[in-house]
């Protein structure tokens, strides 16, 4: 999507017209026009100066944002958030106010109350109609704008919101000065009664106060609508000017925009990490809440990952640059909050129609108010009053800002705490999900093996069965083995060094400790040298079906003891899947995994429906499936479920940490926590939410006021609208929505009190099997000896599914068996050399 700055737009009929001239340029696929952030993002192949030679003669102007320059990524981002609105239409205000209140002294304050003027313009009524036709004059040439802009909407057919102030502001002085020539005429004649009469059809003192109040709200607009990126400009204000480079052993401070791949910058404690590197030496603390919100520091070392905008609190870190300019992570972040705020959401499409043809009805509507009230026999002052109310009681603005503002701010909260809404559309769509879909490894759990049990023998302690299996793991480069020495590090726990090592892949380890063997590996395999208790096989088989993996461990002839190690659920997976289910969602968890061990992970976590075994396209065949029963989210890790992210209404990746430019994710999740999937939905269903509330509002208002202005309640009522207070309306009625939408900077989505139900919640019940149900061309079935736990299962799996005649694998470890499904004719030996390149042996192939 290219980005183009648009400028001389004031209201939504001003964006519409953009985006319509826009859209009929041949090439153009998409187009979309912000007025809140006055950019518009173009798809399509037609050309730069196609599409700005569109907008200009529309009658506004355009500029392609120069997001390619890597200098400019950060300043020019900061840059195009800056209110430069807001100090320019306060000096404007300031002046307006000045005559204003002199105006309103003489016409008002005179006139009404009998408040003292010179004795010049008290006896002089024509000298009185003078001075307020020159400071009414003063305050238009202040507020030109509105009738430069107004015009040229007129004369390209694309009349907008200045237009409607221009003809009520510019008709009460053009009546007004018609007023005070007649009223000459009558004292030059001596019709003193005629002078009188007129002085009271005077609405200079209307021309200027619609001008001033028009600009009143425009201030209010302009500040609000700036506090609606406060979350982007604060991310942006922690992002350093500068980095020190090392340069042949020295430290060089340069500019950030200098900083290249490769280069290595050292940062001490207490100083903001300049770009996205790795840690090649030091120890340090990095507090990463502004890009995931998460409070507590996170450890790095040598070889971890560190992102710009984040803060160094403890250590002194030497690291190498891997992301610089546009492409690190804070910079990915505020264009993904920028392209959304550029795109529309489906809701905003109805507000965009009747803006679109809002301001023409609206000059009509006044046009037939001042002739029905000149047929009904009134005066043309009285007509011409009505007229000038609708003309600026009416607002389009309301309606154009009433979806936009609630995006933006509701993107900018999910900016600040690690929810990034990549569309308009993702952030309205998320909260009408009715299935959430959960990839069980990295999403429901840690992904990554921890030790769960740990079970010594009779007359051995946790501490000497963790020290012999430490003795022998650290030798294995299996992931089993890392759990194990992670924890006896964490412990402290000392271990010795085993001669003789050897590992028999899929068995287990054996070595030489002390004269003695030393053995550790799956029950089968300890099984077969030495004698295992029944009571002890009964409790392994039990950890088993608790989708643990049972290590065995034995010194000579006797059993040391187990050692159970599983990827566990995450501390906040259970809550937040309840909090999904208190929403009237369903729950899914998806898995490549074994039923066993998925229905254990399943009962943990409380998901509803559990469904196992499933590849890749597999899940995206199940999701296909969801998608018939209600409106799924897909959630995973954003890169081995793609497909099914693609395939689902919204896919959610969770966890992305730096690399979060995930094409197929609609909203990616910065933090590891499951629990931001129902804050997310919280989130999307606020902000729809207040967009309806700005909606009615919007509508209502209009429904309400252009009546009221018109005079339809003057015949039974005795109701009329001044002029003046149907400026003061149309100036507030902008202002409140905005207003309403910064609501939403103060609305907690981690708490689950105020959770409802959706009224279409689904009860879903898949068929067992249902994700497969294609049919199976040709099935073979192999013996394969030395799979142990799930990692086994993962690496043949892998390599059997590598073989382009394989459609899928379904692998066992506790059976010995993989049981392959084939879309073409495959020799049994290409089959057997896949599995056992892998350092499985294959007993038989049938």
């Amino acid at each position: 999507m290219e980005q183009y700055t648009v400028t001389g737009m004031s209201c939504a009929a001003c964006s519409a017209r953009v985006e319509k001239a826009v859209s009929k340029v041949p090439g153009v696929t998409a187009c979309s026009v912000s007025l809140l952030t006055n950019s518009m993002g173009v798809e399509g192949t037609a050309s730069e100066a196609e599409i700005i030679a569109a907008v200009t003669d529309a009658g506004y102007g355009a500029q392609k944002k120069g997001a390619g320059a890597r200098a400019q990524s950060q300043s020019a981002a900061e840059d195009a958030l800056k209110d430069r609105d807001t100090p320019v239409l306060k000096r404007r205000l300031s002046a307006s106010l000045g005559f204003l209140i002199v105006l309103m002294y003489f016409s008002m304050g005179h006139m009404m109350w009998g408040w003292p003027v010179p004795a010049f313009f008290a006896e002089n009524h024509v000298a009185m109609g003078l001075l307020q036709l020159l400071l009414t004059a003063i305050v238009m040439v202040i507020n030109q704008k509105f009738f430069i802009s107004g015009f040229k909407g007129l004369i390209h057919r694309a009349p907008n919101m200045d237009t409607l102030v221009a003809l009520g502001s510019g008709a009460s002085f053009v009546y007004s000065t018609y007023a005070l020539f007649a009223m000459t005429d009558a004292q030059v004649k001596g019709d003193m009664a005629g002078v009188m009469s007129y002085m009271h059809e005077f609405y200079f003192e209307s021309a200027a106060m619609i001008l001033t109040l028009i600009t009143v709200g425009k201030m209010l607009e302009a500040r609000s609508k700036g506090r609606t990126t406060d979350a982007l400009k604060s991310l942006m204000k922690l992002a350093p000017k500068t980095a020190v480079i090392l340069e042949n052993g020295q430290e060089k401070t340069v500019p950030i925009e200098q900083v290249q791949t490769g280069d290595l910058f050292v940062v001490r404690p207490g100083e903001n990490i300049p770009v996205d590197g790795i840690v090649l030496e030091g120890h340090s603390a990095v507090n990463e809440a502004a890009l995931t919100g998460e409070s507590i520091p996170a450890d790095k070392a040598e070889g971890d990952k560190v992102s710009a905008a984040t803060v160094n609190q403890s250590g002194f870190l030497t690291c190498r640059a891997t992301r610089v300019g546009e492409d690190t992570t804070l910079s990915q972040i505020i264009q993904m909050v920028s392209d959304a705020a550029a795109t529309k959401a489906p809701i905003a499409k109805v507000a965009d129609k009747v803006s679109g043809v809002f301001v023409p009805v609206v000059i009509v509507i006044a046009a037939v108010t001042i002739l029905v009230w000149l047929l009904a026999g009134q005066t043309l002052g009285f007509a011409l009053a009505r007229g000038i109310s609708v003309l600026v009681i009416s607002c389009p603005c309301a309606l154009g800002l009433a979806t936009p503002v609630a995006i933006m701010v509701g993107n900018g909260m999910g900016a600040k705490n690690g929810i990034m809404f990549k569309t308009a559309v993702s952030l309205e769509e998320t909260g009408k999900t009715q299935i959430v879909a959960l990839d069980k490894t990295g999403t429901i759990t840690k992904g990554e093996p921890v030790v769960t049990d740990i079970l010594p023998a009779e007359g051995f302690t946790e501490e000497e069965l963790l020290s012999l299996a430490c003795s022998l793991e650290k030798k294995s480069e299996h992931p089993l083995a890392r759990a194990i020495l992670s924890l006896a590090g964490e412990r402290q726990i000392s271990s010795s060094q085993v001669s003789q090592f050897q590992a028999l892949p899929g068995n287990g380890l054996m070595g030489q400790l002390e004269g003695q063997a030393l053995l550790g590996g799956n029950y089968s395999f300890i099984h077969s040298r030495i004698a295992v208790p029944e009571a002890v096989g009964r409790r392994a088989q039990q950890l088993a079906e608790e989708g643990k993996t049972p290590l065995f461990f034995a010194k000579g002839e006797q059993l040391t003891g187990i050692i159970a190690v599983a990827d566990v659920i995450k501390e906040d997976s259970p809550q937040a899947v309840k909090e999904l289910q208190n929403m009237g969602i369903h729950v899914v968890m998806l898995t490549g995994d074994n039923e066993r061990t998925a229905r254990a992970i399943g009962r943990q976590a409380g998901v509803d429906q559990v469904i196992a075994g499933v590849l890749p396209d597999g899940k995206e065949s199940v999701i296909r499936s969801l998608k018939e029963k209600g409106k799924v989210a897909m959630v995973g890790d954003g890169i081995n479920d793609a497909p099914a992210l693609t395939r689902a209404d919204i896919g959610i990746a969770i966890g992305a940490g730096t690399d979060i430019a995930i094409d197929a994710a609609d909203v990616v999740l910065m933090k590891s926590r499951l629990s931001d999937v129902p804050a997310a939905i919280r989130l999307s269903r606020a902000a729809l939410r207040n967009i309806h509330e700005n909606l009615f509002w919007a509508f209502f208002y209009n429904a309400v006021g252009i009546p009221l202005a018109a005079g339809l309640w003057y015949p039974v009522f005795g109701w009329k609208l001044n002029p003046m207070f149907g400026a003061a309306a149309m100036s507030l009625s902008s202002f409140c929505v905005v207003t309403n939408a910064l609501r939403l900077n103060w609305f907690d989505m981690h708490s689950p009190k105020k959770d409802k139900k959706v009224k279409n919640a689904v009860s879903i019940t898949l068929e067992e099997g249902a994700e497969n149900k294609e049919e199976k061309k040709m099935q073979k079935t192999m013996k394969i000896e030395g799979m142990m736990c799930g990692h086994c299962e993962a690496r043949v799996k892998k390599a059997l599914e590598a073989l382009a005649q394989v459609e899928s694998a379904e692998v066992s470890h506790e059976n010995g068996t993989a049981v392959v499904t084939l879309s073409a004719d495959v020799a049994d030996e290409v089959l057997k050399k896949a599995v056992e390149d892998q350092d499985y042996p294959v007993l038989s192939i049938q």
